[in-house]
């Protein structure tokens, strides 16, 4: 059975907490919880996507491309495209959210193979999910709703998209994709 993004799914290691809100062609919208001392574990760029943080409840401290910005109740913080950034909780309790990524592209099969390994426990001591199976993923529906970790540069991380897609091809990860897609 597929992975349903619209029950929410936690990271217990990270403390996110992650709910499909609504898609369409021009957004992914999603509710995303972090809790105290939470954390999103690495500096990311999504590649194609704007990711629009609206502030519900606590504070969020969003680092732009090594600028602090802060978010509070009734507030956005936007992230531009191509631009590295990293979030934070701010405060001692829950981080409410409600984030859009824009336009949606194929961010709901992204986040159904990120879901599931997460809920399938294939995360680091970290918390970040099983890096070679996301890759094998992201390069088996050709993915456009791509995050690369910012230590990464652009060709390396398709390169090795390409490579772990060989490994998964033999280790049988497609049977994962489709157990989480569908």
């Amino acid at each position: 059975m597929p992975v349903d993004l619209y029950e929410p799914f936690k990271n217990p290691i990270t403390g996110e907490t992650f709910r499909c809100l609504s898609l369409s062609e021009e957004a992914y919208v999603t509710e995303w919880l972090l809790e105290p001392d939470g954390y999103v574990p690495f500096r990311h760029i999504h590649v194609h996507q704007d990711e629009i943080f609206h502030v519900q409840g606590g504070e969020t401290r969003v680092v732009i491309d090594g600028r602090e910005h802060i978010g509070a109740p009734g507030q956005t913080v936007r992230v531009p495209r191509g631009v590295r950034h990293i979030a934070y909780n701010n405060k001692p309790e829950l981080l409410r959210c409600v984030v859009e990524y824009r336009p949606a592209l194929d961010h709901y099969r992204v986040m159904q193979c990120f879901g599931g390994l997460t809920l399938d426990g294939d995360v680091g001591r970290r918390g970040i999910v099983n890096i070679p199976k996301m890759m094998y993923f992201m390069q088996e529906m050709n993915a456009q709703a791509v995050a690369i970790p910012s230590f990464v540069p652009a060709p390396f991380f398709g390169l090795f998209m390409r490579i772990f897609h060989i490994v998964g091809s033999t280790a049988g990860w497609d049977k994962l994709y489709r157990k989480y897609t569908g």
